[in-house]
């Protein structure tokens, strides 16, 4: 397996990819993407954390059964070769396209707060030259940069002290007061804010205690799925149902609620502090999306993070309307379901072929 055979990836680390990957531009427009259901949204992020639960056991026995090898190799093991391969090429093309839709996205958040005069073209490469930087230290270094930017940014909110002073207490009630179709839809809409724990299946080999990574990871979720619920309590108590529907990026705003006299914006420092945790999920994205790349073509190539970088470039800066943009960032989100059942797919052949053989 080469580099997968060196484990190093410690409880800790598990346990922040899990809970850093999650919590990207999602949580900054979760209570609007729930919005579907009124005030009564508040308890959906414990809803997906039960969905998230269930779904990751399935994730991990997989990767339980091939310790040493990363969803790439498995799908050639389990598929052949060449159908593997092409459901490989699509999961790096997806990566790619998904992590050019969350810079984007936070892109267009700096320029129509922060740099409402100026292009975005800067701004982008230096964000890219960052995330060449610490994937190129490998899943290692991206760990580590996860528990970092959890405790840089986990202060943040402290800021919400002034919305919940400030808000309604009765918003909260009445509970389930909604219809089939709207839990649906605030369903597909905000569970595409919590993706990211299903990565698990590319960096297990690289996890020294495999035994314990589902309850490791498992940690991390439930940490993200509290701060989700908490913002989404927060913003059902100050925000008006309007508001919830039409306020973009909803939970910066709550950091307007507050009141300091040596600062006029705060929602400002929340925005600068952010860009950690948008580097947290896009490194992981574009690391995996580089192992499918060694992976296709069986040797490494030191350049080829730097072309991965390139064309999430040329995606963002791509001469077409932000509404043909947002309609592919879209189809990329929802692609991104498919990763979390293509393992009880692949679990399903295993047991078929298992069953088999012993015939």
């Amino acid at each position: 397996m080469g580099s997968a055979n060196l484990k190093m990836l410690n409880r800790y680390h598990v346990i922040f990819l899990a809970q850093s990957i999650m919590l990207g531009t999602g949580i900054l427009s979760l209570p609007q993407k729930l919005s579907a259901m009124g005030y009564t949204e508040w308890f959906m992020p414990i809803l997906f954390g039960i969905v998230a639960t269930l779904t990751l056991w399935p994730i991990v026995w997989l990767c339980s059964k091939y310790p040493n090898e990363h969803l790439f190799r498995i799908n050639e093991i389990l598929l052949g070769k060449v159908l593997g391969k092409v459901f490989n090429s699509l999961f790096v093309i997806q990566f790619i396209i998904f992590s050019a839709g969350i810079i984007s996205n936070y892109m267009h958040l700096i320029q129509s707060t922060a740099l409402p005069e100026q292009t975005i073209t800067l701004p982008v490469l230096c964000f890219l030259l960052l995330l060449i930087y610490i994937v190129s230290g490998g899943i290692k270094s991206i760990a580590r940069f996860c528990m970092m930017s959890f405790f840089i940014t986990i202060g943040m909110f402290y800021f919400t002290r002034w919305a919940i002073e400030k808000g309604e207490v009765s918003h909260l009630l009445p509970l389930l007061n909604f219809s089939g179709k709207e839990f649906f839809n605030a369903f597909k809409e905000g569970y595409l804010s919590i993706l990211g724990y299903e990565l698990i299946v590319f960096y297990f080999p690289y996890i020294i205690d495999q035994k314990k990574a589902f309850r490791h990871s498992l940690i991390g979720i439930w940490i993200s799925i509290f701060l989700c619920f908490f913002t989404t309590v927060v913003s059902v108590i100050y925000y008006s149902e309007w508001q919830l529907k039409n306020v973009e990026f909803s939970v910066l705003n709550l950091f307007k609620a507050g009141e300091f006299t040596f600062v006029e914006r705060i929602d400002i420092i929340g925005i600068t502090l952010w860009v950690f945790l948008i580097l947290s999920t896009v490194t992981a994205y574009v690391w995996c999306a580089k192992l499918g790349v060694d992976s296709l073509f069986k040797k490494k190539n030191k350049y080829e993070l730097y072309v991965i970088a390139a064309i999430i470039f040329l995606i963002i800066r791509m001469p077409f309307s932000r509404e043909f943009q947002d309609k592919l960032f879209t189809a990329s989100n929802y692609i991104g379901y498919m990763l979390i059942i293509w393992p009880i797919f692949l679990s399903m052949i295993y047991v078929v072929r298992k069953k088999k053989v012993q015939q």
